[in-house]
């Protein structure tokens, strides 16, 4: 569903103020709907994952590791698809007033895409370079959307997620390099004039629902604090958004519908995209495709 229809519909979570920056800026952040139940059960799920990745020594289809990790000291980058791995999680992005934040700006009709896990932990959790998300996941439309949230208060030291707002609706960088290798990065250099004064901190006490829009360009800084920094991401789009490739992150849910009902017709954005490589033989996660040679991971991203 375009915007200009989405916003026909009136909102039931969030305000219309909220919702009107969210069109304009490209990310909002969104507090006090997730309650301290929700929050309880989402924690105690995210420790059961953490302690049983303490028997994991590299990466796998579940696990991104983080440096130093052990079985005395788990570190994890992402969970992938914390959907696939505990129902709480599903029951989270089925059933929570997430949905309903979703269908306020993807439209009534709302269908689950994928879900992460991404982690920070203290003093060393890694940066995240600028990029857009829908190069990765492309769809018909631009409706896609992520709701995170943040499990533990954020703050400005633990590598909150950061936006160019108003960048959705500037042209699309590539996520190629000068090579055609997919590095789903932008060199700061390529950036408007500018961007540095648009620069938005997505910051939120626990139970915060952080938004981005599919095209805005957004990345995170290191966490140098010593407070670890949860954040669980899931897509949606609207019900008539059709993906053109295949999901980096499939699960069983892919392509429920969470809220209203299924499409008939498919939604077409007359701008293109451009497509990721091919993904039918796994995912390798995005730190790979943003690893560079001798890179200083303590850099900040701005």
């Amino acid at each position: 569903m375009l915007p200009a229809e989405v916003l026909k519909h009136p909102t039931k979570i969030m305000s219309a103020a909220i919702r009107d920056q969210f069109f304009a800026e490209g990310a909002a952040v969104v507090e006090n709907v997730i309650d301290a139940g929700w929050l309880k059960r989402l924690r105690a799920a995210m420790d059961e994952i953490i302690d049983a990745s303490r028997k994991v020594s590299a990466n796998d289809g579940k696990f991104v590791l983080e440096d130093g990790h052990g079985p005395d000291t788990p570190r994890l980058r992402r969970l992938t698809s914390p959907v696939t791995h505990h129902p709480t999680f599903w029951e989270f992005a089925s059933q929570s007033p997430a949905a309903d934040v979703a269908a306020d700006v993807c439209g009534p009709d709302v269908k689950f895409y994928h879900s992460k896990l991404n982690f920070k932990w203290p003093k060393g959790g890694h940066k995240f370079d600028w990029h857009h998300d829908i190069p990765a996941w492309p769809h018909t439309d631009y409706s896609p959307m992520t709701v995170g949230l943040y499990l533990q208060d954020c703050d400005k030291e633990q590598g909150p997620l950061l936006a160019i707002k108003g960048s959705h609706e500037g042209p699309m960088h590539s996520m190629y390099d000068k090579d055609g290798n997919w590095t789903l990065r932008i060199q700061e250099e390529d950036l408007a004039a500018g961007w540095q004064d648009r620069v938005i901190s997505l910051e939120g006490a626990a139970g915060s629902l952080v938004l981005l829009n599919s095209r805005v360009i957004h990345g995170s800084a290191r966490n140098m604090s010593d407070r670890m920094r949860p954040l669980l991401l899931n897509v949606y789009s609207s019900a008539d958004s059709m993906p053109y490739v295949v999901n980096p992150i499939p699960s069983e849910y892919e392509g429920r519908i969470v809220r209203g009902e299924a499409a008939r017709f498919a939604s077409h954005d007359p701008r293109g995209c451009e497509l990721p490589p091919d993904w039918s033989g796994g995912y390798a996660g995005p730190w790979k495709h943003q690893k560079r040679e001798g890179e200083d991971p303590a850099a900040p991203i701005m």
